[in-house]
């Protein structure tokens, strides 16, 4: 069962702030009528305790007001919680937000286990729950390593790399990327151990173009494994032809949307499989691994 934890705490917030605004407007002004009244009446009382020290009226007095002040706990709880909640609810709204690698389809880039942070602004602020984009400050480009939304379940988070932005005609054959035409150059590099699956694989250093120069990183490609490609059906379906026996594909990226990929190329389900990711499925661009538990070396920027 898939949690919209966005959604839970829009609610959340909700919930608490009704009761906070509700002891701010209606209950603490009555509570303090109450306080100041009992108040009163006890400083009546207590000129006629003359046998009483003035250090023990000050303090009874003091026990009494905070007793008529004290927030009942059906209000003290929700209205103590609303502000934790209203900082997280903005900060992963337009800052920050944290997400855990579920899968290997990102190695050798991003493990299994990494925590990494979102950052929800580079690509424009947009109404959370409703993702809905208000102000433009940019958008995804090639080599970025974005968030989204799946295209068949927006309930499930998925980070892939963007490989084609709108316009662009991307073909994969051979094993191969092409982008607009252009072959994308590949290094060689030693081979990659996967120590979950207890094997070697190819490993290259990729250099795609971008808008601001090229953008290097590491991918895997299994030399001798062409599983044909078995699509689902998705919009936009008559931009994209399969190749080779489906082991292949080219695709013309249409208007506001994106072409993803994996880094781990031969173990990825991605665009290549469900098509493209619209720009109101955007989540944010992935930059930081803040912790990994099995392997604190990982924690830093990637690319």
């Amino acid at each position: 069962m898939n949690f919209n934890f966005a959604l839970i705490l829009f609610w959340l917030l909700i919930g608490t702030g009704l009761v906070w605004a509700a002891d701010l407007a209606y209950f603490r002004p009555r509570r303090t009528a109450s306080a100041q009244a009992a108040l009163k009446s006890f400083d009546e009382q207590a000129r006629l305790r003359t046998n009483v020290e003035p250090a023990q009226l000050h303090q009874e007095r003091a026990v009494l007001r905070d007793r008529m002040l004290r927030q009942p706990s059906w209000i003290e709880f929700p209205a103590g919680f609303f502000p934790v909640i209203l900082v997280v609810f903005l900060l992963r709204s337009f800052l920050f937000e944290p997400f855990r690698i579920p899968s290997g389809s990102m190695i050798p880039t991003l493990l299994v286990g990494d925590l990494i942070l979102v950052n929800k602004y580079d690509y424009g602020l947009r109404i959370p729950i409703l993702n809905r984009k208000v102000l433009d400050f940019g958008h995804p480009e090639r080599g970025d390593v974005m968030v989204f939304r799946y295209p068949n379940d927006p309930s499930i988070d998925y980070i892939k790399r963007v490989i084609g932005v709108p316009g662009d005609k991307i073909v994969y054959q051979a094993k191969r990327l092409t982008v607009n035409g252009q072959l994308v150059a590949e290094t060689a590099l030693p081979d990659y151990f996967d120590e979950d699956r207890v094997l070697y694989s190819k490993q290259f250093q990729e250099s795609l173009p971008g808008p601001h120069g090229i953008v290097t990183h590491e991918i895997l490609n299994d030399g001798d494994r062409s599983m044909p490609i078995q699509p689902d059906s998705y919009s936009f379906r008559e931009n994209c032809t399969y190749l080779d026996g489906n082991t292949g594909i080219s695709c013309t990226v249409p208007a506001d949307h994106y072409f993803m990929m994996g880094d781990n190329r031969d173990n990825s389900q991605d665009s290549r499989y469900w098509g493209f990711v619209p720009d109101e499925n955007i989540v944010g661009k992935a930059f930081l691994i803040w912790m990994n538990f099995g392997n604190i070396k990982r924690i830093g920027t990637f690319h």
